[in-house]
């Protein structure tokens, strides 16, 4: 129902991500607003690459609260403040992802709206 699209003369993907997926005949859709580092308790961890786990780890909850999975990922879209490593980043996106590529943009920006937050990450899922 995803399918990747890779037109044959456009160069290869930056990393592990696609240029565009199609989605065909969903029947449902997840658009979730910017998921942030915060925990349930309220804390939110310092590190970076926590900050990445705790992120994920909430747009999983997301994804099995909507009875759908990782591969139903068609499109992220993920905020990183300038200064911060981006390979941290990628690296815990492609943990997460495994071999399912997704239409996958990165924007260093300036700040978010909490000074805490290093990072945010956006997903639409279909299925």
């Amino acid at each position: 129902m995803n399918r990747q699209i890779a037109p044959v003369h456009l160069a290869p993907p930056a990393a592990n991500y696609a240029h565009a997926i199609v989605s065909i005949g969903s029947a449902k859709m997840l658009h979730t607003s910017g998921a942030v580092a915060t925990r349930a308790d309220g804390t939110v961890p310092d590190d970076l690459a926590e900050q990445a786990h705790v992120i994920w780890e909430n747009l999983l909850a997301m994804l099995d609260e909507a009875e759908m999975e990782v591969a139903d990922i068609v499109s992220i879209t993920t905020y990183v403040v300038v200064g911060n490593d981006l390979s941290v980043v990628m690296a815990a996106r492609d943990r997460v992802m495994g071999e399912h590529h997704a239409a996958s943009t990165l924007v260093p920006v300036p700040a978010l709206a909490q000074p805490k937050w290093k990072m945010e990450i956006a997903i639409v899922a279909a299925a």
